[in-house]
């Protein structure tokens, strides 16, 4: 596996399950750092439901916003999924902190990462554009993230009906 991996794709895409086969895949154990956090009943069910859906295999950590500090501190053993740098996003934006800074510092992290990591996010600009102020600051801010990512990343996929995509490495001339 390469060190740095970002998998994307719109929502029930197949992301996530993608990420989770491509995380387990060399050494069959990985680290599952969830980004989540539960804010209604509705979303405990979704996380409870994810959690389900893995096995004994996986390493649970929650960094709902300091994804830095869990990515340095898990480093060195088991590969590591992050899902999702949407979610993180939020978290971060709704915290009322610098999104652009954290997503820079996580960007350059990467670098110095010795275990595999794979994050999962959502593609969120290939919609209409949004009717009101804080989702089109939401898109946009996610764009960036992603765009800044995908550059610091080894590898880049799109999930489609969950089926990967490859993005990055490429052959292209620009």
């Amino acid at each position: 596996m390469k060190k740095s991996i970002l998998i994307t794709g719109g929502a029930r895409s197949g992301k996530s399950t993608l990420a989770e086969r491509r995380a387990l895949r060399d050494t069959g154990r990985a680290i599952y750092i969830a980004t989540a956090e539960a804010h209604d009943a509705e979303m405990a069910e979704r996380i409870a439901a994810h959690r389900a859906r893995r096995g004994a295999q996986w390493t649970d950590r929650a960094a709902p916003r300091d994804l830095c500090a869990a990515l340095a501190e898990t480093d060195g053993g088991d590969p590591r999924l992050v899902d999702c740098l949407t979610l993180w996003l939020t978290n971060l934006m709704l915290a009322e902190a610098d999104w652009r800074a954290e997503g820079t510092r996580l960007a350059a992290l990467l670098d110095a990462q010795s275990a595999p990591v794979v994050f999962v996010t959502n593609e969120v600009g290939s919609g209409i554009v949004p009717d009101n102020r804080l989702a089109r600051e939401f898109r946009d801010a996610a764009g960036w993230l992603n765009q800044t990512l995908a550059e610091a990343c080894d590898e880049v996929w799109l999930a489609v009906a969950g089926q990967p995509l490859k993005v990055k490495p490429h052959d292209h001339p620009f």
